[in-house]
């Protein structure tokens, strides 16, 4: 291999995009969503084919391989290599031109799948295609492995929607492919002619007829009775042949209209058998799952069964659409247990989230244990998917093995993710043995190894297996032609490397390292914990939908580092040691930590429950105290001014120097230095504080004690207490309204959440403590906690009792935690709120939307006639996060993403709800808006208020 630095110098002498050798940049990229890991030397971003001309030219000149990239989803190990990775998704990402005419659309090979849907949704049109990972991954990546989804009985595979490929070879030539071959540099185009001439018989022959088979070569595409079609040929070549840089795709009409009808059935293997007998109806999707992947709430939504179809049809108007779904339905009545038709389009989306999260959800095994790809989608006649399905589950059993198969049953497509040991000699030992008894029953029932994925390292070892020596050995033939310096993409699909070699588990530490978190969920294992991230890469979809919040810093930055896949494929090299070599003083990780807002999004939104702000706040800890070898770093004055929040407010409030400091805070030069010397970001003002805190306020309140009523605590948080009393106040008052007996503790309460989100671990467990002992007496008289700050709520939920995980108080505390809006619904259930009958505006705490959920205040809202939907994401201040110098730029692209832009076109008479203080500090600060907390809209009606002022 080329010396590293002198191969970069050249490069940023020879290209115009991004050229990157840092460990960072190599860390980012050792590994796809597969079981695999190859560290590169370096990574190039190219703006245009000529830049991808010059990274091939000095590749050569040094004698190092080029692997295209694109969102790195690939579950075969075919987006990982070494040499330099060529990422399309920066700059080589344009939809080109679009021609409803003649229904094409032209395309860089680093375009979205959903960018292109979107453009073409106008002319009532869609790229066939359509993965789980449709809004990340690119049509380069789909082009490369043969890509399929969900519509692939309606609309086909990728190969079906190609027309014509610009690629460029490792050696240097350009190449336009289409059918006939015309485009194909001479010398390149006669030698496959030659190569197809002399093995007509075997390439007539030697193919399994099914529509998902992907495994090899297309090289039967060039047969002349095919029309010699090489942009086909080539679809499917997971980067190994040339590198594209342009394509020309088909679109499809889209129906008007889609019913989605959900089949339920006795078990998965009556599903499978089915799925067949549907396909006559011309059904646009036949996916399939079973109940194991089904969790208690997705499965209300479901008919009764053990297994479900969902079943898309589409028609010209919802009349006809329905009509076909339901004659669909009468045709399956006699196997299936049950049905539901869902024709609003939220309902449909909600339950395809249930089959899209599966290639997250599959890789927990519903007792925690992990579960991995490696056989992931391998492909049977859609006929034989029944069978097939009895021969693998009998073989799991043989082995000792556990698998959660779903998938595309109406193409005999199946997902399975496996409970392989891949951590020591014995269990990678049985992955190996496994895998070439599986290859052998896919192959005995007329089956492609691979069905969608394509074979990268995991499977092309076993093309053997399906195809025989000779035409494997005709597959290395036609790479030859394409690459004879073998450059592109080594080890992958040709002349493989070992199936079980190069895992990305090896370098981790095999005992659990010491941590601070008790991390229940991952058996208190760090490592476990960073191993939840297989690389779906969910958090790099660049629009949130729906309620939404995973990941606010990549949709503002667009960098991979910036997302939480990143940032955990950071920490896992952290923990390997080769790439980045820090450990927790690692200056990699820290930089990409540092604009993680601690959102908590991804806890819910990742499919696999990864909780970077867990990580974060873990790595801040260690990072900043350090060990016997290692001395921890300063932390930032920001840490003392926001993370030590609570003590300073206390002081104030102890003092009675609120009205000082805010006439302190009035004064521009005063302000600046304050902000200065606490770390602050220049363009924030200093919040006013309240001349009386809540709890001060409650306890002059005459009469309290003789209150009646269902006793309920209402926990004095920080925010609520000494920056938003009139929320507390406000909350007393409905409370009180309700029938229910507000307590509020005699002694200062924490929930510690701004020592966690900042690293101040051990100060927080600390104050975590000494809440516990104050808060006892309540918990042993079994009293519920009313908070009405939705971080702290979290905070409670989660924070404490894994931090004190060894404290039974924390799990007591945490059960006892209740919303605002819980509180009511579950201690008041026969009251009528106030009714006000006005729309809202404003935004569901990103904590409480991760770790709480909103249904109790949808619920609320709706009983007092507060209409409409709030904003997802995040509000981008998040505590600490937007006052911290540096961040600002980042803040305001997070509140720009949703919150703001919902806000601006809200109707006049708008309530903007907030409970959150950030989110209302945010929207006062960046808009001028005035919000409020759900407590103050309703004690405003009660007491026959208009309702909080109108956006705009």
């Amino acid at each position: 291999m080329a010396d590293a630095r002198n191969l970069e110098r050249a490069l940023r002498a020879a290209v115009g995009g991004d050229v990157e050798f840092g460990a960072q940049d190599r860390a980012l990229v050792t590994m796809d969503a597969s079981n695999y890991r190859r560290v590169p030397l370096g990574v190039v971003a190219p703006r245009d084919e000529d830049d991808v001309a010059a990274v091939l030219a000095v590749c050569r000149d040094h004698g190092v391989p080029v692997v295209p990239r694109g969102a790195g989803t690939s579950i075969a190990g075919q987006a990982t290599g070494l040499g330099v990775v060529l990422d399309f998704t920066r700059h080589m990402r344009a939809v080109e031109e679009l021609d409803p005419a003649s229904r094409t659309a032209v395309v860089r090979p680093g375009v979205v799948l959903d960018d292109l849907r979107n453009a073409a949704a106008p002319h009532g049109l869609t790229f066939g295609p359509d993965p789980s990972t449709h809004s990340r991954c690119t049509l380069g990546g789909m082009i490369g492995n043969n890509s399929c989804g969900s519509h692939s009985v309606a609309w086909g595979t990728t190969a079906d929607n190609v027309r014509e490929l610009d690629v460029l070879t490792y050696g240097g030539e350009r190449a336009r492919l289409a059918r006939g071959g015309e485009g194909v540099p001479g010398p390149l185009r006669s030698a496959v002619r030659a190569l197809v001439r002399d093995e007509l018989a075997r390439l007539r022959t030697g193919f399994p007829q099914l529509p998902r088979r992907i495994s090899g070569y297309a090289l039967d595409e060039l047969l002349p009775e095919k029309g010699e079609d090489w942009a086909r040929a080539f679809t499917g070549s997971e980067g190994t042949l040339g590198v594209l840089t342009r394509a020309t795709v088909r679109l499809v009409p889209a129906p008007a209209a889609r019913v989605l009808a959900v089949l339920g059935y006795a078990d998965e293997s009556v599903a499978a058998q089915a799925a067949a007998g549907l396909l006559p109806h011309s059904p646009l999707t036949v996916e399939g799952m079973a109940d194991d992947l089904v969790g208690d709430a997705d499965r209300a939504a479901l008919p009764r069964g053990g297994a479900w179809l969902f079943v898309e049809v589409g028609g010209e108007n919802a009349a006809q659409a329905k009509a076909a779904a339901q004659r669909l339905c009468r045709a399956a009545a006699e196997e299936s247990t049950d049905h539901t038709l869902v024709t609003d389009p939220a309902g449909q989306r909600a339950l395809w989230r249930v089959r899209e999260d599966a290639s997250g959800t599959a890789t927990r095994m519903p007792d925690g244990t992990e579960a991995w790809p490696g056989w992931e989608d391998c492909a049977v006649p859609p006929d034989r998917l029944g069978a097939y399905l009895r021969d693998f589950r009998k073989l799991l059993r043989e082995f000792g093995l556990r698998g959660l198969p779903y998938g595309h049953f109406g193409d005999g497509c199946i997902h399975v993710r496996i409970d392989f040991d891949l951590l020591d000699a014995a269990g990678i030992a049985t992955f190996r043995d496994f895998s070439t008894a599986l290859a052998d029953i896919v192959v005995a029932h007329g089956g492609s190894l691979s069905g969608e994925h394509g074979d990268g390292q995991a499977r092309a070892e076993l093309l053997p297996r399906m195809y025989g020596q000779e035409m494997v050995a005709l597959f290395g033939r036609f790479k030859d032609l394409w690459d004879p310096a073998g450059g592109l993409n080594p080890g992958v699909l040709v002349r493989p490397e070992p199936l079980d070699a190069n895992l990305r588990f090896a370098p981790l530490p095999r005992e659990p390292v010491d941590v601070a978190f008790g991390y229940p969920h991952d058996g208190g294992d760090f490592s476990a914990a960073v191993r939840r991230c297989v690389g779906v890469a969910k958090c790099r979809t660049e629009t949130v939908a729906g309620a939404g919040v995973m990941c606010p810093s990549f949709r503002a930055t667009g960098q991979e580092k910036h997302s939480t896949r990143g940032r955990a494929r950071l920490l896992h090299e952290m923990l390997a040691g080769e790439v980045v070599t820090g450990g927790w003083q690692s200056e990699e990780v820290h930089d990409a930590l540092d604009l993680c807002l601690s959102c908590k999004g991804c806890r819910s939104d990742c499919p696999v429950g990864v909780d970077m702000a867990t990580y974060k706040a873990e790595f801040l800890h260690h990072y900043h105290e350090g060990d016997a070898a290692h001395p921890g770093r300063r932390r930032p004055m920001a840490h003392y001014s926001m993370g030590r929040l609570p003590r300073w407010l206390r002081l104030a409030a102890a003092t009675r120097t609120a009205p000082l400091l805010n006439a302190g805070a009035a004064v521009p030069p005063l302000a600046a230095l304050a902000k200065r010397l606490g770390g602050l970001a220049a363009e924030r003002d200093i919040p006013a504080l309240p001349r009386t805190p809540f709890t001060r306020w409650w306890r002059a309140q005459p009469g309290r004690a003789q209150e009646s009523g269902k006793p309920v605590v209402l926990w004095p948080d920080t925010f609520t207490n000494y920056l938003s009393p009139e929320a507390g106040s406000a909350a007393v008052r409905v409370f009180r309204d309700a029938g229910l007996r507000p307590v509020v503790p005699p002694k200062q309460v924490c929930c510690g959440l701004t020592y966690v989100s900042t690293g101040q671990l051990d100060r927080a467990r600390a104050v975590m403590r000494r809440t516990l002992d104050r808060i006892e007496p309540a918990l042993d008289a079994g009293l519920p906690v009313a908070v009405l700050e939705p971080p702290c709520a979290a905070a409670l939920r989660t924070d404490v009792p894994e931090l004190l995980d060894g404290d039974p108080r924390a799990k007591r505390l945490a059960r006892a935690v209740r919303t605002f809006a819980q509180s009511l619904q579950e201690l008041a259930p026969d009251w009528q709120p106030p009714r006000i009958d006005r729309p809202v505006a404003g935004q569901t705490h990103c904590h409480q939307h991760a770790v709480i959920g909103d249904a109790a205040d949808r619920e609320l809202r709706q009983r007092a006639g507060l209409t409409g939907e709030l904003s997802g994401g995040c509000c981008g201040l998040a505590g600490n996060f937007g006052f911290e110098k540096g961040h600002y730029k980042v803040s305001v692209a997070c509140a720009e993403d949703q919150l703001l832009p919902a806000v601006r076109q809200a109707a006049p008479g708008t309530v903007l709800l907030a409970d959150g203080y950030s989110c209302r500090t945010q929207l006062a600060q960046l808009g001028g808006y005035r919000s409020r907390h759900l407590a103050e809209v309703l004690a405003r009606a009660l007491d026959g208020a208009p309702g909080t002022e109108a956006a705009g």
